[in-house]
Order: C-alpha cells, then structure tokens, then sequence
C-alpha cells in the first residue's frame, strides 16, 4: 500500500465508529508499524489555547488564537501542533515538505510572541491504528484518501472542511456509497 503521510483521511457515512463520522484526518505517519494521524475539523469547546498557554505558564498573547482541536482519542491530555514550514527552529516530524508535527513547548512560546508559524493547529490527541488496521479500515469502505488539500486544512472554517475536503477532487461525501468498491 502506498504511504499514506501527508493525505486526508475522510470518513465515508459508512464509518461505524462515531468518534470518527464527518471527520477529516490529516494522516502525520504510515510506515509497516502502523499509523497515526490528527482529526483536524473537530475544535474542542471546552479548552482554549489562552487556556492551554496560561497553563504552561507562556505569556499570553494580544492576538486572537485559533481553536484547540480533538485530535483523536490517543493521548488526549498530550498537546500537537500541525505547522506550515515556513517555520522553523523546533525539533519536528516533517510530514511532506510544507507541513510537520511537533510537541515542542517553544514552538507556542513563539506563537504567542506572534514569532510562530504562518498557520497551524493545535491538537490534543491522536488517532492512532496498529500494523494493517488503517488498511483493513479502507477494504471495508470507512474512509476515503485522498491528497491533503492546505487551504481545507488550514483555510476552510472546520464545520465545511468533511464536505469541502472531497469536494476538491470532484467527490460529494454525503452521498458517497459504500458499493462503489475498492481499486
């Protein structure tokens, strides 16, 4: 199967888990030891990133900050941020060479200096899938891979970003049919 990294997991209306259903995975590493992405349309209603910041004791910004996102139900109290590398300066994973993932406390501290990337999310949590369990999700039709898209991952206000996501490649989700099969 080929590596997954850097694309968009969309669940398909035939995903039975609800945890996942109309939600849009970036997918961060897919390598014969599993997978492990972030859901990036999920904003989490009860923490903001004031919150998360003045937690960790960093000075709090004037600026106004995205939400924090549900990133999956992995390691929810772990903190992720999804950045453009336009960035740099923090030890990361890079994903492809536009986007990585970090846990660097630094990579905030300079967010909130407005010294941060040009976008990013800050997630808490991830998806994560065993050795052949993303593929076995794919044969039974839950989600759909497709290239990530960086204006939806970024751009796209996170109640549009399911539809708009497959939208891009000429797909409407909502009517997506689970007899449409495997390539």
């Amino acid at each position: 199967m080929e590596n997954l990294s850097g694309h968009f997991l969309i669940s398909t209306p035939q995903m039975p888990d609800p945890r996942f259903q109309e939600q849009v995975i970036y997918i961060c590493s897919h390598t014969d030891d599993g997978a492990m992405g972030v859901v990036v349309n999920n904003p989490n209603k009860d923490i903001s990133l004031f919150e998360v910041m003045s937690n960790v004791n960093i000075p709090l910004p004037e600026h106004p900050l995205p939400p924090v996102y549900m990133g999956g139900p992995v390691e929810v109290e772990s903190g992720f941020i999804l950045f453009s590398s336009d960035y740099q300066g923090v030890k990361s994973l890079e994903v492809t060479p536009k986007i990585s993932l970090s846990r660097d406390a630094k990579l905030l501290e300079d967010i909130s200096k407005g010294n941060g990337p040009r976008d990013y999310l800050f997630l808490l949590g991830y998806a994560g899938w065993a050795p052949g369990q993303l593929e076995l999700e794919l044969v039974d039709n839950s989600w759909l891979t497709l290239p990530a898209d960086l204006d939806v991952l970024f751009h796209t206000p996170d109640e549009f970003k399911w539809k708009e996501a497959a939208y891009r490649f000429g797909i409407d989700i909502s009517v997506f049919s689970s007899t449409i099969g495997n390539a």
